[in-house]
């Protein structure tokens, strides 16, 4: 046919059909055996990759778990017991080299002396975080790869690292050197399927006859039967715009009669637009015309675009079905969109009145004119709901919709009489569609007036759909139109339905969220502080911000807590801790914490030795939950612990992985005090120093957890200077103005961790509060301590203390000179309570027993115990002190500086 239009011969040279499919064939088998061989040689690369990693890996990973490797690497000359062991393994082994090193990446072998003692090439921060490491990198031997594994000590720590390594030249000779044999069978393949295609050829010459493609295209023009059996019609057109063929199917689309062929196209009773297009030889392409009752889609070229006839071809296609599936695709496809658009435009909170406000204004907004949610008063509350359908009270939640309305408000209870259709369906948890409201068909029993009012507002078609969830009602929306005609359909419905019913599980999740929220907070808020002591060392404030809701956790529910605890001494304790994480587990361990800290300051101990104590609580509660199977342990947890005595003016404070406290002097000055760091809480293995200021009164001191000062917008060195910042630009501030001043300046609106702050601000006792003398080691020297307490507390308006207070001391006083070594302290206190102090050198505690009928002594300690309102034993570094309190007459509190 080439030849028979002018153009000009394939580049097939051979005559017959059978010669070109042959050549054909030849040239696929040659492309698919090089492509295999390309295959293969790429996975011979591949492989001696691959095998040069794992036996590098291998090797390293059995140096370092060879016996004596860790005594190797502690002795005084590691290289002189590694090095020979190194060189065998890496003779028998096959590697390139073996290398054991410090963690500081410093070689203890290699295969060059030289290099020994120098600094390792290459990555090893996976091997000191105790993972292996593989690399390719081109060295002095070419490239290789190598492959470096921690070795680990007795106590799991990484206390050094094996690195071996082979040439990928190695690795690869194996592979390679099997190349010959590969081309011999690939040539062989190669003559094989030559010969095959050569039979086939043959075959397909002898079935064709010998035709050559002239023959077999003049075969192809006598086309009728094919044409006849083609489902898309066909038309081809002259360049003088008559119809030269017109197969069955076009026929049948376009009406035309059998003997039409010659025939002009515009005389064949065509539609105008038909006729127009197919004569025009215009290029279209699925352009959609009508033909009748039928939409025909056209696609037209012409026959003469590579040397053929003048003219044109046409391909004919009803699309009149297709064209009513398609709408009923985008129907559908819309539905879809609109689903899927709900599903990230509604839940996106844990609220159950934000969850059904999204609902609500995205069904007015896509759906309907106006949409309204009612829920259930328990669903509100987060509770599970016991009672559901007409007879429930509905409270209306959430409305949406533009422009005047009678519909009830936000806030208003409703009852659905059970004999409407909303009643009917919420009890038996089906949706409603009233299409027409107008006809009154039941729905204005609800309320007549009201109903009255809707039709009057324009509102003319409704859905009612329960909020259904688990088996349980929630609640019901509801959604209206009046300013858009159409009413609802059955369609309609049916996406009302699927639309409330991923609401309803949001809404569900949002009650469940709520329910475990208020569990949760009730549970922190009762294991936090509520009132202040009263105690008179410091002036103290504080302030408690949980995380926002969905933003950390449960929000809300932490495990940042702090606490007030006076002692004896008109001394108190202030601390604070932060459990790391959010929720139940961590409220539950903040509690017990905060118990601990407690029972641990009631024993009087220094802050050093009760950060011990408590490292050490928190590490059996680690393995206790451990065995138990337990995965959310207390580790991660930090405090700090600090004591003031209002007498000395002293502030002992000692911390656990905690933020350093801030000490702002009365002239303004804000520094962070340098407490000595310890590891956080349950690590172990570190001592916990104390560090002890003198506070002139006046000094506020800060304890606070990191999420005042730590946020994703900055830095927590940039929180931290903010801090010292504020503080210093603000002297002079009460605890309380403190407090407000620090959070407006730190914390943002919606916090995304804990917040715990104390302030407290120093008091001074003053000296005519405060009276002490030195005894001497001798019994008469009682009595004149007696005399002199009595004195001083006529002085202090205590006369009626003064038999109990010299009963006491006498005790006290006569147990130290008999049982203890001197120097012997007597101090006595006016604070909120009378104090009493003995203290001595020795560090042997007295303890209170009851004496026999027939025993001459042992009832002194127990007739202190009976006297004294509280009494005690605390050490101190060069001895004990033992103290008793004494209420004061009426609850008189000290006058004085200072109060």
């Amino acid at each position: 046919m080439a030849a028979r239009y002018g153009r000009p011969r394939s580049v097939l040279r051979m005559r017959t059909v059978a010669g070109q499919v042959f050549l054909l064939q030849v040239a696929i088998v040659v492309l698919l055996v090089a492509a295999a061989m390309a295959a293969l040689v790429f996975q011979s690369r591949a492989g001696s990759e691959r095998e040069a990693r794992n036996r590098s890996v291998a090797v390293a990973e059995t140096f370092a778990n060879s016996p004596g490797m860790e005594e190797a690497l502690e002795s005084p000359d590691p290289t002189a017991v590694l090095q020979p062991k190194a060189e065998a393994a890496r003779e028998r082994s096959g590697v390139d080299f073996i290398v054991v090193l410090n963690t500081d990446g410093i070689r203890y072998t290699h295969p060059l002396p030289d290099r020994i003692g120098k600094k390792f090439v290459g990555d090893l921060s996976h091997a000191r975080n105790g993972e292996v490491f593989t690399e390719k990198i081109t060295g002095t031997i070419g490239p290789l790869v190598q492959a470096v594994v921690p070795i680990f000590g007795r106590d799991g720590k990484v206390i050094g690292m094996v690195s071996a390594g082979i040439t990928i030249e190695r690795v690869s000779g194996v592979v390679e050197a099997q190349f010959p044999l590969l081309f011999g069978v690939t040539g062989g393949v190669l003559l094989l399927t030559t010969g095959g295609t050569a039979l086939v050829s043959r075959r397909l010459r002898r079935q064709t006859h010998g035709l050559g493609p002239a023959e077999m295209t003049r075969m192809y023009e006598h086309h009728d039967a094919v044409l006849h059996a083609v489902r898309e019609g066909v038309i081809i057109v002259g360049g003088d715009g008559r119809l030269l063929l017109a197969n069955d199917e076009a026929r049948r689309l376009l009406g035309l009669p059998m003997d039409v062929d010659g025939s002009p196209v515009t005389e064949l009773g065509l539609d105008p637009l038909a006729a127009r297009l197919l004569s025009s030889g215009k290029i279209v392409t699925d352009e959609v015309i009508p033909v009748g009752d039928r939409l025909v889609a056209v696609s037209q070229r012409s026959t003469d675009q590579h040397g053929g006839p003048p003219g044109s071809v046409a391909t004919l296609r009803d699309t009149t079905e297709l064209q009513t599936l398609t709408g009923r695709a985008d129907v559908a496809r819309g539905r879809l969109k609109l689903l899927y658009d709900a599903g990230t435009e509604i839940g996106t909170t844990l609220d159950v009145v934000r969850t059904c406000e999204e609902l609500a204004r995205f069904a007015a907004s896509r759906f309907a004119d106006f949409a309204t949610v009612d829920l259930a008063e328990t669903v509100l509350r987060g509770e599970e709901p016991t009672a559901t359908g007409a007879d429930t009270n509905m409270r209306r939640t959430a409305f949406s919709g533009s422009g005047d309305t009678a519909l009830y408000p936000l806030g208003h209870v409703i009852r659905f009489v059970p004999t409407t259709p909303m009643g009917t369906g919420l009890r038996k948890g089906e949706a409603v569609l009233q299409a027409d409201l107008s006809a009154l068909a039941g729905w204005q029993e609800q309320d007549p007036d009201r109903a009255r009012m809707l039709l009057e507002h324009g509102v003319h078609s409704m859905i009612a759909v329960p909020l259904r969830a688990r088996g349980v009602i929630l609640g019901v929306a509801l959604f209206w139109r009046a300013s858009n005609p159409e009413p609802f359909e059955e369609e309609d419905l049916s996406l009302a339905e699927e639309l409330v019913a991923r609401a309803a599980v949001s809404v569900d999740n949002a009650r469940r969220y709520t329910r475990e929220h208020t569990m949760a907070v009730t549970l922190q808020r009762s294991l936090l502080p509520r009132v202040l002591p009263e105690q008179s060392a410091l002036d103290v404030a504080y302030r408690y911000r949980p995380a926002q809701a969905g933003l950390g956790g449960l929000g809300g529910v932490g495990g940042d807590w702090f606490d007030i605890i006076p002692l004896p001494g008109a001394r108190v304790a202030l601390v604070v801790g932060d459990v790391v994480g959010h929720g139940l587990h961590a409220a539950a361990t903040m509690g017990r914490l905060r118990t601990a800290v407690h029972n641990f300051s009631s024993l009087d101990l220094p802050p050093d030795e009760l950060m011990f104590h408590l490292d050490e609580l928190v590490a059996r509660i680690d393995q206790d939950e451990s065995e138990d199977g337990g995965d959310a342990g207390v580790t991660g947890a930090t405090c700090i612990y600090a004591i003031y005595d209002a007498v000395s003016g002293i502030c002992s404070m000692a911390r656990a992985g905690h933020l350093q406290p801030v000490v702002v002097h009365p002239d303004g000055t804000a520094e962070f005090a340098d407490v000595p760091g310890g590891p956080p809480l349950g690590l172990g293995g570190l001592p916990f120093e104390t560090l002890e200021l003198r506070l002139p009164e006046g000094s506020r001191l800060v304890l606070y957890t990191d999420g005042l000062v730590e946020d994703r917008e900055r830095e927590i060195d940039e929180g931290l200077e903010l801090l010292r910042r504020t503080l210093a630009d603000h002297p002079g501030q009460a605890p309380e103005e403190t407090c407000e001043t620090v959070l407006g300046a730190l914390v943002p609106k919606r916090p995304r961790d804990d917040i715990a702050l104390i302030v407290g601000r120093t008091r001074v006792l003053a000296s005519d509060q405060v009276a002490e003398w030195e005894v001497p080691s001798d019994p008469a020297a009682v009595a004149g301590v007696r005399a002199a307490v009595a004195e001083r507390l006529t002085e202090w308006g205590l006369e009626e203390d003064a038999f109990t207070t010299e009963l006491i001391l006498s005790e006290l006083v006569t147990n130290a000179i008999r049982y203890a070594a001197g120097p012997i302290l007597v101090r006595i206190i006016r604070d909120r309570a009378l104090i009493c102090e003995v203290s001595d050198r020795s560090s042997t505690s007295p303890h209170l027993r009851q004496a026999a009928i027939t025993d001459e002594g042992g009832r002194g300690l127990f007739l202190v115990a009976q006297f004294a309102e509280r009494w005690g034993t605390r050490y101190t570094a060069d001895g004990k002190v033992i103290w008793t309190e004494q209420p004061l007459p009426g609850g008189q509190l000290p006058g004085g500086p200072g109060f």
